[in-house]
């Protein structure tokens, strides 16, 4: 279980580091451009991918479609914790899974057991009370709601892509992992640019070194999970319970008592849910 606690103070981390660059008025959106040349070292040093040859062969759309998504996803990630705050982004992310179980039952004819539709209906309604849709705190902007919703639906949405990617032959997963992440910084480079020319806005040195170190936590997310999975190859629903209601549960206490984030009695009861709801999926 040390990798499943690494990966979960990894995945905290990187909410709390923009967080932090909001608060020391760092730019956040900046910021994330830089986690993917970190994430491609990484990828190169730790997990050696093999670099294939680009050609028509490769399936571009599934590959182009995450790496537009990741950056995307990213930023709404960055305002949710703005607008909405950590726990309630944390939540939203890590009930996103209800996304490519659906998507396995309805789209890919996978047999789902109707025990676990259970968790989905606890968890969709934990999404419901969490985001809170009418409620706005103060310095809050109208609207905002949006941003924790995207991140549910968007995260659902890469978590079947990567699915997807997983399931080809003749090129293994770490290859494709290396060809989205160069396709990834190609996008969020776009972006800044974006910002820089269109925006207007300065370039931030610190962000980069922000974006670095996020980077850096954001492979040690995805290390340590893997390396979770490996280490209990039996327990795939230990790894997958301990995973997300980790995040959850210390996602929550650094909102609260880090940052005190102030959530309603209905975002309490949506965080509640969100545990019991990830319980029902896994063991029923």
């Amino acid at each position: 279980m040390l990798y499943v606690l690494l990966s979960v103070l990894c995945s905290v981390t990187v909410a709390v580091i923009i967080k932090f660059a909001k608060q020391r008025q760092v730019n956040y959106l900046q910021l994330l451009v830089w986690n993917y040349p970190m994430a491609l070292l990484m990828t190169y040093l730790i997990l050696k991918p093999e670099l294939v040859e680009w050609n028509s062969d490769l399936p571009w759309k599934l590959y182009l479609a995450l790496g537009f998504l990741l950056p995307s996803i990213f930023i709404c990630i960055a305002m949710s914790i703005r607008y909405g705050g950590i726990v309630k982004t944390e939540v939203a992310q890590r009930l996103s899974l209800f996304i490519p179980l659906l998507a396995a039952f309805f789209y890919f004819g996978e047999q789902l057991q109707p025990t676990k539709f259970i968790g989905i209906a606890v968890g969709l309604t934990a999404i419901v009370f969490s985001i809170g849709w009418n409620k706005k705190q103060e310095g809050e902007q109208k609207g905002t709601w949006i941003f924790p919703l995207m991140v549910f639906i968007g995260m659902g949405i890469i978590d079947v892509l990567f699915k997807q990617v997983s399931k080809l032959v003749g090129i293994t997963y770490m290859s494709s992992l290396w060809i989205v992440f160069v396709l990834a910084f190609f996008f969020a480079f776009l972006f800044l640019m974006y910002l820089l020319f269109i925006k207007k806005q300065r370039f931030d040195k610190t962000a980069v070194v922000y974006g670095l170190i996020l980077g850096l936590f954001n492979f040690g997310n995805i290390v340590f999970y893997m390396k979770a999975h490996r280490a209990l190859p039996d327990s795939p629903s230990i790894v997958f319970t301990g995973m997300n209601i980790g995040v959850i549960a210390v996602g929550a206490l650094v909102g609260v008592l880090i940052f005190k984030e102030k959530l309603s009695n209905y975002n309490k009861i949506g965080v509640f849910l969100a545990l019991i709801s990830v319980l029902l999926i896994a063991f029923l």
